[in-house]
């Protein structure tokens, strides 16, 4: 069999849906959830658009997901204050307080992909992997 990197590629999406999926059921939580949560750490206040476009997800998945999210209790939908045409995301108490076990979740998973790897390996795998990403665009 020829080396395929988008089979590898693929191979990885796969187990750490599985991965994230496992590690987050017992908070109420799935994998496809979690980017989304993340961002917000960062950026609480977002757009959906904004979230949309800062993942790289099409309009019609972040909405299902953010009501997800909302009928959990993890995040709020408010109209924009400067623009009623769209919706701000904003974390709940539950949303913030999430950050204290999503968060080591993703670092226990990127230390098990990189488990062996120097740093310098590491830094060398990422800038190929942002190459890539920009070679297919946004």
């Amino acid at each position: 069999m020829a080396k395929s990197i988008g089979r590898l590629i693929s191979i990885l999406y796969r187990k750490s849906l599985v991965y994230m999926n496992s590690a987050l059921k017992e908070y109420g939580l799935t994998a496809s959830e979690q980017p989304f949560l993340t961002s917000l750490y960062h950026y609480n206040g977002m757009t959906q658009e904004q979230l949309s476009e800062h993942l790289n997800i099409d309009k019609a998945a972040t909405a299902r997901v953010v009501q997800s999210l909302v009928a959990k209790g993890f995040v709020v939908k408010r109209k924009a204050v400067d623009d009623k045409r769209f919706n701000r995301i904003f974390l709940t108490e539950k949303g913030k307080e999430s950050k204290r076990y999503v968060l080591p979740i993703l670092s226990q998973w990127s230390e098990l992909l990189a488990a062996g790897m120097d740093e310098e390996t590491r830094d060398a795998l990422y800038g190929t992997l942002e190459t890539m990403v920009s070679h297919v665009g946004q």
